[in-house]
């Protein structure tokens, strides 16, 4: 009988036939799937190299003929011939898309020369019917498998919504097994999990909390509030909230929530999401710094690389591994790369989405997904943790009603918990108040804030914050994305050093002279994560979210009594009408409230927010972009998911030895790192990259990377310099 390759091993001339490369990847696919649909991707692992049976394939793996062969569609034909409507249908679209990503469904009158799902489906291929032979394609029950997706759907919308998030589940069932099958048979088998002892780390969380004193009334009431999360951790659910206070001990607690759900349910994995990459260090620190050797902690985000670090080399390679499918017990991402995950459309993001089963995924300031991606986050979550058994819990100190949100844009039969009933005590987190003081010159701010021995002022643009910067005076800091994030980390040591010193030298904050008064001007990324302390805040006027964000830095200790946030806008944008819909929900809530810290305000800020833009909540759905299961635009959509403004140019910069490497090898080789290069980074608008452009200081030296070429035009203080 004739051996139909799928692999040659050059290193040892081994072959994996396709037969054994496709029952290999069916039982792997079957091993990652939810119960309800093993036995479907089970048969399109099956199916999926079915098209190498082609003569053309097994000449050119022969390295008889130097040709292109697309196999892929091959199986998905094979899909259509053996099963049918949407069962039919979701195998398609894997099968076709499992080397060059989910395509878009296409139209009726699609040509084979498309790129669509139907465009494809109309090629001519040649005999590949060898497969009869070796491969037995199962039965499956199509109507046990239609109950499944109509299960909790009540419109046409639900059910698009579903069967896409099916399609993309099942697509990185098969894509995840078929890089593994086919690394194993390449690079034998190298297979290692991130491991975490929950039992050993939830003993590390219990002794840190019994370490703390527990004397003052804001300690008791500490203890109390986390006491009501801890009092529910037998209650099931699918989704918890979890509204917590700044100061109440809000990151500790809901591990410590996590640990315990996952010891107690058996879940695997443990998925921290963070908005920010600016704040993810911080979170990251403090869990490998608690847990030690118990805890190999996955951290996967956009501006982070482990080739920075002293690890072990072979651990080096391992932790790259996981990256690509997270395989790790805990794993510390950000909102972008975890929602982005999950409505990619390529193998290489789709590859983990299968891991996000059966974890308890925590995300921290929840109230920061974007208003416009709104029900697409809320609806991914609702069916990771209704088809996909995991656990979510939404972690903030300004709560939205998210009972609320996620019945009416999401799925209303989502099993959610409240875990605080009792906020009377959130009132002594409070350690200051918040006053409007109208509109204000820069040079008068500025005048505003000698009398305090430390003041933070956030503005809403970079530029305000650069001229600002320019009219204060004596010891002073700027944080923008102007700069790099390297730089901007260096200057949060170099404040936290400050502020360090000026506690220690004058305990009291009194008598501080002229030149240790230190001043912060930043933009908003200092709001969330950021673990300082001023003794005054200035907050442009803005949402009341990100107000309240800019309180939690003064008197964040709570040593001073009569703390003071002053709320403003710039003089010279009072003639304007503000286009910004947060800022002007919050001067309502300045005339209506006398604290608009209450719980009270905040009900109302987020009731404004969220249910008056209805369209604006929905309009991103993949639902909104066609009309049934077989048109959805896997492809477009996924190109078009972008949780961060896409009208910004990042820009790199050589800041130290090893960027001055990393750029060099640009120059020379075009080879890119874009991982280790993203600290060394800036951002700029497309005007302004283009005025960069003009003034010909920037080059990507046809790597399509663009490197600030002249160090004049960058400052370590504030950035790029126009």
């Amino acid at each position: 009988m004739e051996l139909y390759k799928a692999h040659i091993n050059k290193d040892n001339d081994t072959v994996q036939s396709v037969k054994d490369h496709c029952l290999s990847t069916a039982k792997l696919a079957k091993e990652f799937a939810v119960k309800e649909l093993k036995s479907i991707v089970y048969a399109i692992g099956l199916m999926h190299d079915i098209g190498k049976y082609q003569p053309s394939f097994q000449k050119k793996i022969s390295y008889q003929e130097n040709i292109r062969v697309e196999h892929s569609t091959c199986g998905a034909i094979v899909a259509k011939s053996k099963y049918n409507n949407a069962l039919s249908l979701i195998m398609q679209y894997c099968i076709a898309g499992h080397h060059s990503g989910i395509p878009n469904g296409g139209y009726a009158n699609d040509t084979e020369d498309m790129t669509t799902l139907r465009g494809r489906m109309n090629r001519s291929f040649e005999d590949y019917s060898a497969y009869e032979n070796e491969l037995t394609i199962p039965y499956i029950d199509e109507d046990l498998f239609n109950k499944f997706l109509l299960r909790n759907c009540k419109t046409q919308k639900e059910v698009i919504e579903k069967f896409a998030f099916v399609t993309r589940y099942c697509f990185s069932c098969l894509t995840d097994a078929d890089s593994i099958d086919t690394d194993r048979f390449c690079n034998g088998n190298r297979d290692r999990e991130l491991k975490a002892d929950f039992v050993k780390c939830l003993n590390k969380i219990n002794n840190n909390f019994a370490s703390l004193s527990n004397v003052t009334d804001l300690q008791q009431s500490r203890s109390l509030i986390q006491q009501q999360v801890y009092d529910k951790v037998n209650i099931d659910s699918e989704i918890y909230l979890m509204n917590m206070p700044t100061g109440s001990g809000k990151t500790l607690c809901s591990m410590k929530f996590a640990l315990e759900r996952a010891i107690k349910t058996g879940k695997k994995r443990i998925i921290y999401v963070i908005p920010y990459n600016s704040i993810i260090d911080q979170t990251a620190e403090l869990f490998e710094n608690l847990f030690g050797n118990d805890a190999q902690i996955l951290r996967h985000q956009s501006s982070f690389s482990y080739d920075d670090t002293d690890l072990d080399e072979d651990y080096k390679n391992i932790i790259r591994r996981a990256s690509e499918n997270w395989n790790a017990q805990i794993i510390i991402t950000t909102f972008v790369q975890f929602f982005e995950s999950v409505y990619a459309n390529k193998r290489g993001k789709l590859r983990k989405m299968h891991n996000m089963s059966d974890s308890i995924i925590i995300f921290d300031e929840a109230h920061l997904m974007q208003q416009n991606y709104l029900q697409p986050c809320l609806r991914s979550v609702s069916y990771i943790t209704k088809i996909l058994n995991s656990e979510a819990l939404f972690l903030t100190a300004t709560m939205p009603d998210f009972q609320r949100l996620i019945y009416e844009y999401s799925l209303s039969d989502s099993v959610i918990v409240n875990l605080i009933d009792d906020t009377s005590m959130f009132q002594r987190f409070s350690k200051c108040s918040y006053i409007d003081i109208g509109s204000i010159g820069a040079e008068e701010l500025a005048a505003k804030i000698y009398d305090n021995p430390s003041t933070l002022i956030v503005v809403n643009k970079r530029s305000a914050a650069r001229h600002l910067y320019s009219v204060c005076s004596g010891k002073k800091f700027h944080l923008s994305t102007y700069m790099t994030a390297y730089d901007r980390k260096n200057t949060i040591e170099s404040i936290k050093s400050e502020i360090e010193k000026l506690e220690k030298d004058y305990p009291n904050l009194e008598n501080v002279p002229d030149n240790r008064k230190i001043t912060v001007v930043s933009t908003s990324l200092i709001e969330a994560g950021v673990d300082l302390d001023f003794y005054c805040v200035f907050r442009e006027m803005s949402g009341l979210d990100s107000i309240l964000q800019a309180g939690g830095r003064c008197n964040r200790e709570g040593k001073r009594e009569n703390s003071k946030v002053f709320v403003f806008s710039f003089d010279s944008e009072k003639t304007s009408v503000s286009d910004d819909e947060r800022a002007n929900i919050t001067k309502g809530l300045f005339a209506k409230y006398s604290d608009i810290s209450c719980p009270e305000s905040i009900k109302s800020y987020y009731e404004k927010l969220f249910f008056i833009n209805k369209s604006n909540i929905i309009k991103n759905s993949i639902s909104e972009k066609c009309s049934n299961i077989k048109s959805i635009p896997f492809s477009k959509y996924a190109e078009e998911f972008e949780l961060i403004d896409s009208n910004t140019v990042s820009v790199a910069i050589a800041r130290d030895e090893n960027s001055i490497k990393l750029i060099d090898d640009i120059k020379n080789f075009r080879s890119v790192n874009h991982r280790k290069l993203q600290k060394y980074t800036f951002s700029v608008h497309r005007s302004e990259f283009e005025l960069l452009f003009k003034q010909h200081v920037i080059n990507d030296y046809g790597s399509g990377i663009w490197c600030l070429t002249k160090h004049k035009y960058y400052d370590k203080n504030i950035g790029v310099i126009f």
